[in-house]
């Protein structure tokens, strides 16, 4: 079985990030939507709520599963035996920030890295612009998968 993580803090989680996991799904045959949990950010939404939020969105999924972690992805996946890294990119930007990590990873645990490119009409959404928008009260449903909803 191949397994991979798809890491992230995921605050929120946009349609950027659902198109990622519901492609991987066609490479991988199970899923781990890892949601890292960073004592340093204060997000718009608890961890906890993240992740019953993602259970709900993938509840007819059984190849997708939802956890938090709070330590290096490599050693989560290690602990989930987990085969590779799933990640997302829409810029040469997150490219290259991606291939550092990738390359880190490789090193520290022997893992590979898959990266997906966003589909080019998602490519301008990320979670920084939507917290952006929410701070100023915009309405953000476009930018989120279908079903899922932000709670406070």
């Amino acid at each position: 079985m191949r397994t991979a993580i798809f890491p992230g803090s995921f605050d929120p989680y946009t349609k950027g990030h659902d198109s990622i996991a519901r492609r991987g799904l066609q490479l991988f045959d199970r899923i781990i939507i890892g949601v890292g949990i960073n004592e340093k950010k204060k997000g718009i939404m608890a961890v906890e709520k993240r992740i019953q939020a993602l259970k709900n969105l993938y509840r007819n999924e059984p190849r997708i599963s939802v956890e938090a972690y709070s330590d290096l992805t490599v050693d989560f996946a290690k602990r989930k035996q987990a085969d590779f890294i799933l990640r997302g990119v829409r810029s040469h930007k997150d490219f290259e920030y991606e291939l550092a990590i990738a390359d880190v990873n490789k090193r520290l645990s022997g893992i590979e890295t898959v990266i997906l490119f966003t589909e080019p009409e998602l490519a301008c959404i990320s979670s920084t612009i939507v917290r952006e928008l929410m701070h100023f009260g915009r309405d953000i449903t476009e930018f989120l998968p279908e079903g899922f909803t932000i709670e406070e």
